[in-house]
Parts: structure tokens; C-alpha cells; sequence
């Protein structure tokens, strides 16, 4: 009976000596589970070493002042890195995010003769969304993240459906529309169509999107309120002779008076065949649910 009365009152002795360790553990523990594995790779102070990522880069931190780093000019997703100093010791890293929302971590170390100087993470993209983390979030996209609202952009381009039939213009075999309007957290979504009837290619200089007076709508600089996109699905070249193509415009929220229109202009390269048409805010009030479309994401 003297040792079950010793067992039971030093059980929750044992107990709360115990709780410690397990308070010391638990939060190590948990944030093991969003950890993001670095890649490793080696520098050298000799050579340059690029790394081409699936996306225009947004962000990079060095570890150490053992190495530099710039974006490559014209190239906004190659990083250009080496080492500031021979034989650095210990090894240091380094992080990118890119404008997709993606975080990269990079454990570099010296070699004087570095196996590889180049590394494609274009070809890696499988593997970069399991090791990388892609929720990121950015100030102008507010809680979309840019993986979604890279995927809305894509989705929403590849969708056929003209929901928006009379917003356009046309002139000298170049046809300019708006095919749909939509809405999501807070952004609007343009999708546009560009349709060249004529044999001769349309480069295209510049897209704007701009506020201005429903009185002096085409010329009068003063009165104008320039909006620009956030994103854009992709770059902007040219439309060949006797082709059509698609382009998705992301833009931050907004409404105008009674009294203004949106101007959306598109321009040629060393050429006058300019194209524009107007929404007024009856239009932009009107913009569909991204998921009034069914789209499958």
C-alpha cells in the first residue's frame, strides 16, 4: 500500500517536470513541417554563375558580403552571381523571390572550379513547387497570391467565351475588343482580343489604360488619370498578317464618375494604325465573377 501511494504522487510530479522538454520541442517540431529545403550550388570567383528562373525576379538577399549577385540587363528572371572574395569559408546562401510568388533558398559554397556554372529552374518546375514555396504575397495584389493570380490570368486568356459584345473598334483591318470583364478580390481582369485582317503584321509599341474627360477624350494630356496593369498574361510583340490573339490585363480596383470614361489604347510601332475603345462606369460595374465563368482551376 506505501509504494501505490509513492507511484501516485509522483506521477504528476513527473508529469509537470516533463512539460518543459515537450513546450522546447513542440514549436521546433511544427516549424520543421514548412521547411524549405535550399539547393545547394558552388561559386567561384573567376567565373560568373546564371541561374534562369520561371519567372521575372522580384527579390534577393545574400547571405554574406562573399558574394555578389545582379539581374542579368534585358533579363529580369537570370541571376547573375559569383564570389566578391577567393575561398570564402564558411559557406553562406542566399534567397530570391520571383514576381510569381515563389521563394527560393540557396545554400552557395567556393570552388575554384566550379562544376557547373549555369542552372535552368525553368526545367526544375515540378520540382521547385514541392521544395519552394509559392504564397508569397505581394503589396499591390493584396491576399491573391501570385501563383493565383497568375493562374486566373492564364485561365481566363485560354477561355473562348466573348462575355462583353460591344465594346471594340476597328480600322484599317485591325480590329480591337474587349471580350470580357471580371472580378476577383478586388482586381479587375480585361481580357482582350487584337485581330489583324490585313496582310501586313501589327507591332504593337505600347497598351494604355487611362482615365480621362468624356468631353476631351482624345487629346487633352492634363485631364488624364493613367492606370497600370499590375500584371499582363504575356509580353506584348506583334499580330502576323491574317491572325488573332488574346491578352489578359490585371488591374487594381477602381470606379469612375459619370462625367469620365476608361480609355484603352493600343499603339503601333513606327506606324499610325491606333486602336481604342471606351467603358464607361456602368461597364466596369458590370464585371463578372471569376467563377461565374466555371472555369476549372
Amino acid at each position: 500500500m506505501k509504494n501505490y501511494f509513492t507511484t501516485f504522487w509522483l506521477l504528476p510530479f513527473l508529469i509537470v517536470s516533463t512539460l518543459p522538454a515537450f513546450s522546447q520541442e513542440r514549436p521546433a517540431a511544427q516549424l520543421a513541417l514548412g521547411k524549405i529545403e535550399p539547393y545547394a550550388m558552388e561559386v567561384t570567383y573567376d567565373k560568373t554563375s546564371h541561374l534562369i528562373f520561371p519567372s521575372a525576379i522580384r527579390y534577393v538577399d545574400l547571405g554574406s558580403a562573399s558574394l555578389i549577385a545582379a539581374k542579368a540587363d534585358d533579363a529580369p528572371n537570370v541571376l547573375r552571381i559569383k564570389a566578391s572574395i577567393k575561398d570564402f569559408e564558411p559557406e553562406t546562401n542566399f534567397s530570391v523571390i520571383t514576381d510569381d510568388g515563389r521563394f527560393y533558398s540557396f545554400n552557395a559554397q567556393y570552388s575554384p572550379s566550379p562544376q557547373v556554372l549555369s542552372y535552368d529552374l525553368q526545367d526544375m518546375q515540378k520540382t521547385v513547387e514541392k521544395t519552394a514555396g509559392s504564397n508569397v504575397l505581394f503589396e499591390e495584389l493584396g491576399n491573391t497570391s501570385p501563383s493565383l493570380a497568375g493562374l486566373l490570368l492564364e485561365t481566363i486568356y485560354k477561355n473562348d467565351k466573348r462575355t462583353v459584345k460591344h465594346i471594340g473598334s476597328e480600322s484599317f483591318g485591325i480590329q480591337f475588343i474587349l471580350k470580357g470583364l471580371y472580378i476577383h478580390n478586388g482586381r479587375y481582369y480585361f481580357h482582350t482580343q487584337l485581330v489583324n485582317r490585313s496582310n501586313v503584321p501589327f507591332r504593337i509599341d505600347f497598351v494604355n489604360f487611362k482615365v480621362v474627360d468624356k468631353k476631351t477624350a482624345k487629346r487633352i494630356a492634363v485631364q488624364e488619370r493613367l492606370l497600370v496593369p499590375l500584371r499582363i498574361f504575356k509580353p506584348l510583340d506583334q499580330i502576323a498578317g491574317k491572325a488573332t490573339d488574346n491578352n489578359v490585363f490585371l488591374l487594381d480596383q477602381f470606379t469612375i464618375s459619370d462625367d469620365k470614361i476608361l480609355l484603352v489604347e493600343i499603339f503601333e510601332k513606327n506606324g499610325s494604325r491606333y486602336q481604342a475603345f471606351q467603358l464607361e462606369n456602368s461597364d466596369l460595374v458590370k464585371a463578372r465573377l471569376v467563377s461565374d465563368l466555371h472555369l476549372k482551376f
